[in-house]
């Protein structure tokens, strides 16, 4: 229990820190710019209590949002994706999730890929459609989703895999 509460607390503050001290100053063609802080609310164990799974993705989201300065779209973003996180499990991973049996490193990463790319593309359409917040700008959110969303789907499964593969 205390290594586990130790591993999610380093990772939520290297995420935040990375995000925050790289990642945020990286944008790419003027509009794209990866937020790989989302893997900490993908990869937050599955079988933790789920009020508090909630409330980690809104403080997760809301810490952006005091960095940034971007008014709580962060925090509802992320509430999102951990609103949506067991319905995205159940459509990977069928009947293993059923049974807890669950374990990210250990799946294939075709799993991987899909369980991933599905959140962080959800978190994003979130993201820009608040940040826009403007429906004659459909095609201008629908492109930043789609560059941003391939690019931090690249990063988080690289972060997964050369942190997963440590670990085992």
């Amino acid at each position: 229990m205390k290594n586990s509460v130790l591993v999610n607390s380093v990772r939520f503050i290297a995420l935040l820190l990375a995000q925050v001290f790289i990642f945020n100053n990286i944008n790419f063609m003027g509009y794209i710019n990866p937020y790989p802080y989302v893997l900490f609310i993908l990869v937050f164990p599955f079988n933790a209590n789920r009020s508090l799974y909630l409330c980690i993705a809104f403080l997760t989201g809301l810490t952006m949002d005091m960095f940034g300065n971007s008014g709580g779209i962060h925090a509802a973003a992320c509430l999102v994706i951990a609103y949506f996180r067991p319905i995205a499990l159940r459509f990977t991973f069928g009947v293993s999730y059923e049974y807890n049996a669950i374990k990210l490193p250990n799946v294939s990463f075709y799993e991987r890929l899909i369980f991933i790319s599905s959140l962080v593309f959800l978190h994003h359409l979130v993201l820009f459609s608040l940040e826009v917040f403007n429906t004659s700008n459909i095609l201008y959110i629908l492109k930043k989703t789609l560059f941003t969303g391939i690019f931090t789907s690249i990063l988080c499964l690289v972060f997964n895999i050369l942190f997963s593969s440590r670990q085992q």
